[in-house]
């Protein structure tokens, strides 16, 4: 068989070279998410970008692993795209449901447990039921 489709010699050989510069752009990444996570955007009125540029990073990682590691860089280009575009969607979906948890936070009831658990104290007591 001859041509070529990806599959047939058994695997593509990384150089070191790469492998390394792989390896330090993870690195790089992985201290921006933290740097990022210890970012106060509250003064900004935008608390949801702490999320945002988080997830962003992750799908960024998670498409240099699949394309280095999982050798998708090397694969037919269609496959890579599904891949890396597939975590890009699923970045966007947990990014646009976590901004919203935060739409609602001022209707929620803020009271004071030692309050609730005193009138639930004042509540008279119920018979306990009987099978």
């Amino acid at each position: 068989m001859s041509g070529h489709d990806g599959h047939d010699t058994g695997g593509h050989a990384v150089s070191h070279k790469m492998l390394i510069g792989t390896c330090l752009a993870l690195l790089f990444l992985t201290v921006v998410t933290v740097w990022a996570s210890k970012l106060d955007f509250n003064e900004l009125q935008l608390p949801e970008l702490n999320i945002i540029i988080a997830v962003a990073i992750a799908v960024v990682k998670v498409s240099i692993v699949g394309l280095i590691f999982m050798h998708l860089r090397w694969d037919r280009q269609f496959t890579g795209f599904i891949f890396v575009g597939s975590f890009i969607l699923v970045g966007l979906f947990i990014s646009f449901a976590m901004m919203d948890t935060k739409e609602y936070q001022p209707e929620v009831d803020q009271a004071n447990s030692a309050e609730v658990q005193q009138k639930l104290d004042e509540l008279p007591a119920m018979p306990p039921k009987e099978h």
